[in-house]
């Protein structure tokens, strides 16, 4: 059985790529802790993946 991929939730669409040394993925991720905790960045990440979701009227 395949283990799910983990996605980074700091950089929308792509895999977590453990680029933390010590990480074992997105939920020990100081990165990813760090966005999380500043209301600024976790703003500008939700703006982010705004931008990525399709549009409806894109169908």
């Amino acid at each position: 059985m395949r283990k799910p991929v983990a996605m980074c939730p700091v950089r929308p669409g792509d895999p977590c790529s453990l680029c933390v040394p010590g990480a074992t993925g997105p939920e020990d991720c100081p990165l990813v802790a760090e966005v999380m905790r500043d209301a600024e960045l976790r703003a500008r990440l939700a703006d982010l993946r705004r931008d990525l979701r399709p549009s409806s009227r894109e169908v």
